[in-house]
């Protein structure tokens, strides 16, 4: 098994930035692929960002392309998505994603763990 805790969600003001953390544990963390994807109100989960077991291949939706930026510290079992240029759109519970494979991809049920969720809200 899989934990996964969020972290650094918040509030925050339109092109402000926040950088939301996921802890993990119960697994060797460097052979996770990791992933970030949000949820807004009356919408269905998507995909943000997935990272491979080194950090060394990336992806991105294109809503956030530019403006986000995923990485991993395998030393420290911690996974980062640091956000810039925030814009209401944005707001939504942000989800940490785990998968056993080198590395996910952009559907949900691509991952095996998730963590509990942290609230982003961005202020117009």
């Amino acid at each position: 098994q899989v934990q996964l805790v969020e972290s650094g969600g918040g509030l925050v003001q339109t092109g402000g930035s926040l950088r939301l953390s996921c802890a993990a544990s119960g697994r060797t963390f460097s052979r996770l692929g990791m992933g970030w994807f949000r949820q807004a109100p009356g919408k269905e989960r998507e995909f943000v960002a997935a990272i491979s077991w080194g950090g060394g291949t990336t992806y991105y939706a294109d809503s956030v392309k530019g403006r986000f930026t995923i990485s991993r510290d395998n030393a420290e079992n911690t996974e980062y998505l640091q956000m810039n240029s925030l814009n209401p759109e944005d707001t939504a519970v942000y989800y940490c994603a785990a998968t056993t494979t080198y590395i996910g991809g952009s559907a949900p049920n691509e991952y095996d763990y998730w963590g509990q969720g942290t609230q982003v809200t961005v202020s117009s």
